[in-house]
């Protein structure tokens, strides 16, 4: 029996050593784990700001070569056209025209760039000014539809939207083949829904998951899926995309936004007015 006493004040002692060295072993791997999910935090935050910083440089871009058509090529063509009507030279009405058409298409691309209507009247104005822009005659038929009022946002959020809708739009434009596109806007107290639709040649929607993931740098063009994501995530948004060959395509972009503050330029507009 006096064989069997150490060992039995041994086992707490044993027991308790353990113990502690589990307890140790757990806490830090808990440790271990909550540093990789504060860095995984940290680099999320960091690539949405890269993000941002790289949509903000892109939209200061927009505006710069807008000031520059309008200002600069502009006022070229308009000096053109006083000098092929200069006193003692013939008119040619064919050179006229082609200018006339050049002017038009400058302020229609600085309109694109720079959207005066979002600024100066808001989202839902220039989302039907957007719609309306597309022409009848040779393209598909165009709706857009409201749910809930849309009232005025923070301009980055406005901003923001709107180039994703425009993204949308541009996209079924070029690869749709469609004859019908809706584009429909749903509105609940601090989330704002684009819904897409057309009826046009769809896609495989596996094809999406070898995209690259939204990155801060610019884009090769004809990667406006890519676009359209990073745009999204800047907003911390959710893209949805349901779309099969033949069978046209919806997609769905989720977006938290900020509404104004009370007092500010806070007029609701309705899409269809």
């Amino acid at each position: 029996m006096t064989n069997f006493l150490p060992l039995l004040l041994l086992t707490p002692t044993l027991l308790l050593l353990v113990l502690g060295l589990v307890w140790f072993v757990v806490r830090y791997q808990r440790g271990q784990l909550r540093q990789q999910q504060e860095l995984a935090q940290m680099q999320e935050t960091a690539q949405q700001q890269a993000l941002a910083a790289a949509l903000v440089a892109q939209e200061d871009e927009r505006q710069r070569i807008a000031a520059e058509l309008h200002d600069g090529v502009g006022t070229i063509l308009a000096l053109a056209k006083l000098h092929l009507y200069a006193p003692g030279r013939p008119a040619s009405p064919e050179a006229s025209d082609l200018i006339d058409q050049a002017v038009a298409e400058v302020r229609r691309i600085s309109r694109n760039l720079q959207p005066a209507t979002l600024q100066q009247l808001g989202l839902a104005q220039a989302l039907r000014a957007l719609t309306q822009a597309v022409p009848t005659e040779n393209g598909p038929e165009v709706r857009l539809e409201q749910e809930g009022a849309l009232n005025r946002l923070i301009p980055p959020h406005e901003l923001m939207v709107y180039r994703i809708a425009q993204e949308l739009l541009t996209n079924g434009l070029m690869h749709a083949e469609a004859r019908h596109i809706v584009l429909r806007v749903t509105t609940v107290p601090g989330l704002l829904t684009l819904t897409y639709s057309d009826d046009g040649q769809g896609f495989n929607v596996s094809a999406l998951e070898e995209l690259p993931p939204p990155g801060p740098h610019g884009q090769p063009v004809g990667m406006g899926l890519i676009n359209l994501r990073s745009r999204v995530a800047v907003l911390g948004g959710q893209l949805h995309y349901h779309s099969e060959p033949g069978m046209g395509t919806r997609v769905e972009a989720v977006l938290p936004v900020t509404l104004l503050p009370a007092g500010s330029a806070t007029s609701t507009f309705s899409l269809n007015s």
